[in-house]
């Protein structure tokens, strides 16, 4: 009965403390396995040995009792340590190369242990050093001891795993003989909170009462389109990233929710409407739209024979297109004011940031330089698109190619011939100020025009 109520006395001291080496996920750890009693090599003089002795002479030297006999239960703390209790019982035959007559073994041992996991950056092998001390009853003789630990968890997901330790009891008292205890189990870690079910834990969780995907950190995508909601302007439509997940349609370049005419491929001028006379006007606002018009008089053209923008009544050569300057008739090329004046409104183009898009002040900046390229109908240009050096060399090459690209479509679409005009990007390679500073960097995202 005694003996009974000292292993009673060690289960319920096990339930109550925590153990080896987990995790901040699952902060307990119960462990349950069988272990072995060394009383060889422990440095005592003979029949003993020195601490090593035939260390791993099991068949000689190992007490084992063959049923489970070793329980401990574990919580984590924090930065890789943990605080153990465990319970053991056995049953000893030898001591040494000698025989005993069948004496019971009790042990009640707390540990704080480190683990190495994070240090070998590994969530599978888990050695770990600790340090305590406990009690041990060997038949009726019981001492305090203290306890230095070697052990491994190797994990087989994040909930179960196996754990082999070995522990030197040092006795306090010289009637209990210091000795080896090796043990080896199942671990079961516990007690990770995830609210919603998605297989993320709360704390790692960043929508923990919304299940979630892993790669956005448990939050959701729910149109599954690689956008997390919190970032898809259109949550429930499947979309495109550069969108910021909202869909394209007519695969225009508008998204749906900004175009006037989602599906109809159009011009991001038009607001995604497509503009068949190349007028500036959308069809869908064009009285005229097989024929090119202002937008004052609803897409269709007022009495303009040579099609040089004046009206032939103001026109001093109605026959050949010319150019408000000179009365209507034709100036071959700009003058010097005339182009500064043209660039100066180049440079003065507004792009949203990162992108080919132009921002909605711009269009007035647009329709001047349109007028100007109007006054020259015999005059070719080169629309020349420049970046800072933030971001690859390769992206700012492309965002200056289409960035030119964007200019001169705009010229197109407001009735400026396309022979007439070429769009070349250069990235960074030519800046016209330093790349350190905010405003050079300013300077260097700039759309140049230059006569051919």
């Amino acid at each position: 009965m005694k003996n009974l109520s000292r292993l009673l006395f060690v289960l319920l001291l096990s339930l109550s403390f925590s153990a080896n080496a987990q995790d901040q996920n699952n902060p307990w750890k119960f462990d349950i396995g069988v272990n072995a009693v060394d009383l060889y090599p422990v440095g005592e003089e003979a029949p003993l040995g020195d601490y090593f002795d035939e260390f791993f002479n099991a068949n000689d030297h190992y007490n084992f009792l063959p049923s489970l006999s070793r329980f401990s239960v574990s919580r984590y703390l924090s930065d890789g340590f943990s605080i153990s209790v465990a319970g053991s019982l056995n049953q000893i035959k030898k001591i040494g190369d000698s025989r005993a007559d069948d004496l019971s073994y009790y042990a009640a041992d707390g540990t704080i242990s480190y683990s190495f996991a994070d240090i070998i950056n590994s969530s599978t092998v888990d050695p770990y050093l600790g340090v305590g001390g406990g009690y041990t009853w060997v038949d009726e003789i019981g001492a305090g001891t203290l306890n230095g630990t070697l052990g491994l968890n190797v994990w087989l997901n994040d909930n179960l795993g196996f754990n082999v330790q070995t522990s030197y009891k040092h006795a306090f008292e010289d009637y209990l003989p210091k000795h080896w205890q090796h043990s080896a189990g199942i671990s079961i870690r516990f007690g990770g909170k995830d609210t919603d079910g998605d297989g993320i834990y709360d704390k790692d969780d960043a929508c923990p009462d919304v299940p979630g995907l892993e790669a956005f950190n448990g939050c959701p995508d729910s149109d599954n389109d690689g956008i997390e909601d919190s970032k898809d302007d259109c949550p429930n439509e499947a979309g495109l990233a550069e969108f910021n997940g909202c869909p394209d349609s007519d695969s225009d370049g508008v998204a749906d929710k900004d175009d006037d005419c989602p599906t109809v491929a159009g011009l991001k001028a038009l607001n995604g409407c497509p503009d068949a006379d190349s007028d500036g006007v959308a069809d869908k606002d064009d009285n005229c739209p097989n024929e090119k018009g202002p937008s004052a008089n609803k897409g269709c053209p007022w009495p303009d024979t040579d099609g040089d923008g004046i009206l032939d009544k103001d026109d001093q050569c109605p026959n050949e297109a010319g150019t408000v300057a000179n009365n209507g008739c034709p100036e071959v090329k700009p003058t010097e004011p005339v182009l500064k004046q043209l660039n100066d409104y180049a440079r003065s183009i507004l792009f949203d940031s990162g992108k080919a898009s132009f921002k909605k002040e711009t269009d007035a900046v647009l329709q001047a330089m349109v007028a100007i390229f109007k006054e020259y109908p015999r005059a070719d240009f080169s629309i020349d698109g420049h970046t800072d050096s933030v971001g690859s060399k390769s992206t700012n090459q492309a965002l200056s190619e289409r960035r030119a690209n964007a200019v001169r479509d705009y010229l197109i679409a407001n009735g400026i011939s396309a022979d007439r005009l070429t769009a070349n990007g250069y990235g960074e390679d030519y800046p016209i100020a330093t790349n350190k500073t905010r405003a050079g960097r300013k300077e260097n995202r700039r759309v140049e025009v230059k006569l051919k």
